[in-house]
């Protein structure tokens, strides 16, 4: 069990006053298995009317409005978290692939009514053919899902470059499969689709990752970012989370914000604004242990 404190802070500057912007965050945690959140906050400058809901799969959604002229717009979250990682093992029994598949065909109910949803296209999240092939290499018959669906993450990192700024949101899967080369937020896309296109359920996982300075180094104010992860649902088990990018079971350095179909369902924060012009955005995320102090944030374009 760990705990750690967060923050996350985008800050927008234009070149010509804003008149007015509406707004939509998913900044406040929702509730999840092992996150315990306590003094989560959402600081909004200039001063917003705002309302806070759940959306249709139960993430915490901020409308804000600001209806004054500005030249810039800074959104800051901050909270802490006590995170108890899931027991899991990939060694666990699991069900045959296929049966998953027969299940969420059939007439769900109840829990597997909610995890059927999960099982086609969405706005960010499409498929070919050529890429249904190339998940069926890591589901072969009678495989146990659980073990097929990490094989699959461990493809997705062997074959697949992490390139920081090689696509943008709203880069296409079958691109970045032809490519190779994307982000964590692509990674995540691909395994969904390579997923549903055999009929599982799958979700897009938004939140943070805990990173370690180097030996002998401290850790850099602002050097965290956000993540994105897939969460496959497994009968016996709920709903499993793996991590693509890093070929992994998340366990005591993921922290969950929200989840949905895809990137589209999570944004951190989107809007739209009358005026502004030109305008640039940083972003600033640290995820430190509790007992670490804030400083002033480390913006990254």
């Amino acid at each position: 069990m760990a705990v750690y404190c967060i923050r996350h802070l985008t800050h927008y500057r234009y070149q010509e006053p804003v008149t007015v912007c509406h707004n939509l965050a998913h900044l406040i945690p929702r509730d999840s298995p092992g996150h315990t959140w306590t003094q989560v906050e959402l600081d909004i400058t200039p001063n917003a009317s705002r309302t806070t809901r759940l959306d249709c799969f139960g993430n915490r959604t901020t409308v804000f409005t600001i209806d004054e002229p500005h030249l810039e717009l800074r959104v800051e979250s901050r909270g802490v978290v006590d995170l108890a990682p899931p027991r899991i093992s990939a060694l666990f029994p699991t069900s045959p692939w296929e049966s998953v598949v027969n299940l969420l065909r059939g007439k769900p109910d109840g829990e597997w009514l909610a995890a059927a949803e999960f099982r086609f296209r969405s706005p960010h999240v499409d498929w070919t053919e050529e890429i249904r092939g190339w998940a069926l290499q890591s589901f072969p018959p009678g495989r146990p899902i659980a073990e097929a669906a990490l094989d699959l993450a461990g493809r997705v990192y062997a074959q697949f470059r992490f390139v920081s700024g090689a696509t943008n949101v709203s880069t296409q899967v079958a691109e970045v499969f032809e490519r190779r080369t994307g982000v964590c937020q692509d990674f995540a896309h691909l395994a969904i689709a390579a997923l549903r296109s055999l009929g599982l359920s799958a979700r897009y996982v938004s939140g943070y990752l805990v990173t370690q300075p180097p030996p002998g180094g401290s850790r850099l104010i602002g050097a965290d970012a956000s993540h994105a992860w897939i969460s496959l649902y497994v009968p016996e088990y709920g709903w499993m989370d793996i991590d693509p990018t890093n070929h992994l079971w998340p366990l005591e350095g993921h922290i969950t914000v929200a989840w949905g179909r895809d990137f589209s369902d999570v944004s951190p924060l989107r809007g739209v604004i009358l005026g502004g012009g030109k305008h640039e955005v940083t972003v600033g995320v640290d995820v430190l242990p509790a007992d670490a102090e804030f400083n002033e944030p480390s913006e990254a374009p």
